[in-house]
């Protein structure tokens, strides 16, 4: 149960991504579901959720993180809300993958004026893209912070969401959202882009159970009875 969990938590941070990447292209999104469900599908049948997975090296080379979250997070901000000059500095490093250099500049920002609550919420993404999507303790307080300080923002959700689809609870990632949704005003920036995800999620949820219900062992003959030609029942 534990490994189906997990892999269901993959496919909606896969689907999660999508949405990041692909918005403005709705029509996409049934596409992107379909291919996670069918890729669920083949797992159901093929693969072994239930069996421990075999140690793996971790990846030292190459960028780390998810560059595309500084853009979901500068949705939240009109584009009149011109971030500090270091926190653009920042995002610079961060969309080269440069997590850790992007954390070290904003904990300078943080300190200079803790009162700055787009900084802070930087911090938290970038401490835990650093972190290879794990959220750590410092993580947890840059983002406590960014929610003290972001009050009328449904920023500090949005993230908040992410990390817990990243545990695969897709539940308490929705919750999270929608509170946030009913909390904020149409007008609120990022409002508009955080009502698409929750539908998006929502989409990819539905087509989850779905293909979950659908998926059954083929039927076994019984012992007596010959073996039926043609082909089998999926």
């Amino acid at each position: 149960m534990t490994g189906w969990l997990a892999i269901i938590g993959l496919a909606i941070v896969a689907f999660l991504a999508g949405l990041l990447l692909l918005k403005g292209h709705r029509q996409l999104w049934t596409l992107l579901a379909a291919v996670l469900v069918f890729g669920l599908a083949g797992y159901a049948w093929q693969g072994s959720p239930s069996y421990p997975a075999a140690p793996a090296e971790a990846m030292e080379n190459g960028p780390q993180g998810n560059p595309a979250l500084v853009d979901a997070r500068r949705e939240f901000f009109s584009e009149a809300d011109v971030p500090a000059h270091f926190i653009t500095v920042a995002d610079g490093f961060a969309r080269k993958g440069d997590f850790e250099r992007a954390a070290q500049i904003l904990q300078q920002v943080v300190a200079e004026d803790p009162d700055n609550g787009e900084a802070w919420l930087a911090l938290s993404i970038a401490l835990t893209e650093h972190a290879r999507g794990r959220l750590t303790k410092p993580a947890v307080f840059a983002l406590q912070r960014s929610y003290e300080t972001l009050k009328d923002s449904p920023a500090p959700a949005f993230f908040d969401g992410v990390n817990a689809l990243r545990t695969g609870d897709a539940p308490t990632a929705r919750d999270i959202w929608a509170d946030a949704l009913a909390a904020s005003d149409e007008d609120t920036p990022g409002h508009a882009f955080l009502a698409e995800r929750v539908a998006g999620i929502d989409q990819l949820i539905d087509a989850v159970m779905a293909q979950q219900q659908g998926v059954t062992l083929p039927p076994v003959a019984p012992p007596a009875a010959p073996a039926a030609a043609g082909p089998q029942p999926e």
